[in-house]
């Protein structure tokens, strides 16, 4: 059954999209500017560039997260959201925020940006990821409360499932976690210790949770395998989730002044890392496998078999690689990193956003699937990217084992930027991946307006 308070999501779907492809945008000038040191200075400077980004990648999945959740919960909760108009309301709330902040980056000064916007009452600013200005950092709580509210009252009102309890869990775990965006001691240990509660607890943790409702939702209905049985693999999964990934977070703590034990307790429980997002792929294939139906929707399938492979090779796989205190001390801040944290978020989060817009847009517009040239399409740009972005990996892979041993390891190491030069070879190899990405995401985006035969939404 639909509901017409659901319709709220397109808009934050849309938005995702559209701020999905100027991340993209920006990735490429980054690429670019590896090679080509002064493409595009000094009207946008690396460090611009790389905070655009990285703030687009964080800003679109969150609009990609609410969005699934003003879907999901009141076709979970078996009644109309609480208030759509607070959704609209906060969606554009949002939006303008988020523009007005990355025009600030495009067009003022950092140093400036921080005098204008009070920097000197709450010092927030410039630490990396959390570049928001205060106010931005302000409206981003008070947007998540809202958001927060109107979700929570909705599952209030009507049916309670496992998987709306875990994807709330999460999402208040997201909000909850941010506020320590706003701690910033004068201590560099400190702030580096607090920062990751921020960082890695999102991306580690709390984001696993609403990874995991998204996906056994979709799986529900494309497989019409019981609700009894998904929800007894996310239990298994959300467990796993939580127990590696919250002590996991010491693997950041190896060489920032933290005590030794981190050393251990980050080791031990990061190599265990890998199982949630091992299960996850496991559970993704059973179920299709278990499958009742055929659902017309094959590219939302794909896309959901796809998340769990994906987030287990980028997550899984990749953090293991360099996640022991012993080979991190070699290989931390290097290019290995960049490979991890470029598959890892694509796997994990782009994928399950992209499996939930693919699932839930065509019955937005009134149909069960798109068109079969349409799907067709929108296979064809799952390959591209995915394969775009297993090279990406690759190449930052090859990049980093020689950075670490040109740089780090060898009898004679090189300076940093003596390095670069050695293998700039793999940059230029990552930017053409790069393009093959985005030409995926443009295949991606034409796919929304094919035409042809649709199926009613009953089907």
């Amino acid at each position: 059954m639909q509901y017409k308070s659901q319709a709220v999501a397109m808009p934050y779907f849309i938005a995702a999209i559209g701020l999905f492809v100027g991340q993209i945008i920006f990735g490429l000038i980054m690429g670019m500017q590896y090679v080509v040191g002064d493409f595009l200075f000094p009207e946008i400077p690396f460090n611009v560039a790389r905070m655009v980004h990285t703030n687009l990648l964080i800003v679109w999945l969150l609009f990609g997260f609410m969005g699934a959740a003003y879907y999901m919960i009141p076709e979970e909760s078996e009644t109309e959201l609480f208030s759509p108009k607070l959704a609209l309301i906060m969606f554009w709330i949002f939006l303008v925020a988020g523009a007005a902040t990355i025009l600030g980056y495009l067009l003022v000064p950092y140093a400036t940006l921080a005098e204008m916007t009070g920097n000197d009452l709450l010092a927030t600013m410039g630490r990396e990821f959390l570049e928001q200005p205060l106010p931005t950092k302000v409206g981003i709580v008070i947007v998540a409360l809202a958001f927060l509210f109107n979700i929570t009252m909705t599952s209030l009102k009507g049916r309670k499932t496992a998987i709306s309890m875990v994807l709330l869990l999460g999402l208040w775990g997201l909000a909850i976690f941010f506020l320590f965006s706003f701690y910033n001691p004068v201590n560099l240990v400190r702030d580096k210790f607090y920062w990751w509660w921020v960082v890695h607890l999102w991306v580690e943790g709390v984001w696993e949770l609403i990874l995991g409702a998204l996906l056994a939702f979709v799986l529900i209905k494309v497989t019409g395998v019981d609700r009894e049985v998904i929800e007894k693999w996310l239990y298994v999964i959300i467990t796993l989730a939580l127990v590696t990934g919250i002590i996991g977070t010491g693997h950041h703590y190896y060489w920032i002044g933290a005590p030794e034990y981190w050393q251990w307790w980050g080791s031990i429980f990061s190599a265990l890392e890998p199982l949630p997002f091992f299960a996850m792929t496991v559970f993704a294939f059973n179920m299709v496998n278990r499958r009742r139906r055929e659902h017309p929707n094959k590219a939302a399938v794909l896309w959901a078999l796809g998340t769990g492979v994906m987030a287990f090779l980028g997550a899984g796989v990749w953090g293991f690689l360099h996640t022991l205190a012993p080979v991190n001390y070699y290989t931390h801040g290097s290019q290995i990193t960049a490979a991890h944290g470029h598959m890892a978020f694509y796997g994990a989060y782009v994928m399950v956003v992209l499996t939930i817009i693919s699932y839930a847009m065509p019955i937005l517009r009134g149909r069960a699937a798109n068109s079969n040239k349409a799907q067709v399409l929108e296979m064809w740009s799952f390959w591209l990217m995915t394969i775009a972005m297993v090279f990406i990996t690759l190449f930052l892979t090859a990049a980093g084992i020689l950075q670490v041993w040109l740089q780090r390891v060898s009898d004679a190491p090189m300076s940093f930027m003596a390095t670069q030069d050695q293998i700039s070879l793999f940059f230029w190899m990552r930017e053409w991946a790069g393009v093959m990405f985005f030409i995926g995401l443009l295949v991606y985006l034409v796919s929304f307006f094919v035409k042809g035969e649709t199926q009613p939404t009953k089907a």
